[in-house]
C-alpha cells in the first residue's frame, strides 16, 4: 500500500498568512490549482484556501480581494496527514471530513498535498469510487 508521500504533491507553494486575496488569486491562477495550503511565518500550516472560499467568503461578500488578507480566510486547524501514513488513510480521512485536497505533514512541516486525482492514480477503482460517493453526500 502506498504511503502519502509516495502519492502526494510535493512541495506545495503556499499563500502566506499577509498575502492578500488577490495575491493568492493569482498564485492559483499561475499555478493552475484551485486551493493553496496557508502558511504562517513560521512556515507552519495554518489552513488552505479555496477557489470557492474566494468567491463565497470574499467577493460575493462584497469585500476587496486586495485589502482582504488570507489570514482572515484560516479558520480552525486544517486537516492533514502523516506523510508516512498509508493511502487508505489518506482515503479515511478524506471520506471523513468529506474534503478533495489534504496537506500532508512531514514532522511539523508541509511536505505536500494529497489530491483526489492523486488518490485515483494510485488506488484501486472502488476504493476511489467509495471517496468518491462519500463526497458526494452532503
Amino acid at each position: 500500500m502506498p504511503t502519502a508521500r509516495e502519492i502526494m504533491t510535493p512541495n506545495a507553494e503556499c499563500a502566506g498568512m499577509h498575502e492578500s486575496v488577490n495575491e493568492a488569486s493569482e498564485k492559483m491562477a499561475r499555478l493552475g490549482v484551485g486551493a493553496l495550503p496557508i502558511c504562517g511565518d513560521d512556515d507552519r500550516l495554518k489552513g488552505m484556501i479555496t477557489d470557492r472560499d474566494i468567491v463565497v467568503k470574499v467577493l460575493a461578500q462584497g469585500k476587496d480581494p486586495k485589502s482582504c488578507l488570507v489570514e482572515e480566510l484560516a479558520q480552525g486547524k486544517p486537516v492533514t496527514i502523516g506523510a508516512d501514513d498509508d493511502a487508505m488513510q489518506v482515503l479515511r480521512t478524506m471520506a471523513d471530513h468529506k474534503i478533495r485536497r489534504l496537506p500532508v505533514i512531514d514532522g511539523k512541516r508541509l511536505a505536500g498535498i494529497v489530491t483526489l486525482a492523486d488518490v485515483a492514480r494510485a488506488m484501486p477503482n472502488n476504493r476511489v469510487g467509495d471517496l468518491l460517493e462519500a463526497l458526494s453526500t452532503r
